[in-house]
C-alpha cells in the first residue's frame, strides 16, 4: 500500500495472521529485496514458531527474501488468499478523512 506522509511517498508493509489481525506494520521508502528482507527478519524476531505457510502478493522482492531467509516455509502468491489487502481499508479511510483538512 502506498500512504503519502509530508507529500512524499511511502510504501506500508504488513503482517496479517489467517484471522485478520494485524501482528506488524513497518513505513519504508523502498520496496525492494533489501526492504522486504528486513521486515520479514523484523516479524520473524516477534514470532516464537516458524509459520507453516506465507502468502504475499506478486511482488518479486518478496521472492528474494523468502528464499533467503524462509526456505523452508511454503511460499504461495496470491491475490485472493493475501489478507493484508482487507486490513488496509482503515487506514484508507482515515487518509480520506484527512484530504478534507487541507
Amino acid at each position: 500500500m502506498f500512504i503519502r506522509i509530508n507529500g512524499k511517498l511511502y510504501y506500508l508493509w504488513r503482517a496479517v495472521d489467517q484471522h485478520g489481525n494485524v501482528w506488524d506494520v513497518l513505513v519504508q521508502s523502498r520496496r525492494n529485496a533489501k526492504a522486504a528482507k528486513r521486515f520479514f527478519r523484523k516479524l520473524l524476531k516477534g514470532l516464537r514458531y516458524v509459520p507453516r505457510v506465507l502468502v504475499t502478493d506478486k511482488l518479486a522482492s518478496y521472492g528474494v527474501a523468502h528464499r533467503q531467509l524462509m526456505g523452508s516455509v511454503a511460499h504461495r502468491r496470491s491475490r485472493y488468499l493475501n489478507r493484508a489487502e482487507n486490513s488496509h481499508q482503515p487506514t484508507r479511510q482515515r487518509e480520506r478523512a484527512m484530504k478534507r483538512f487541507r
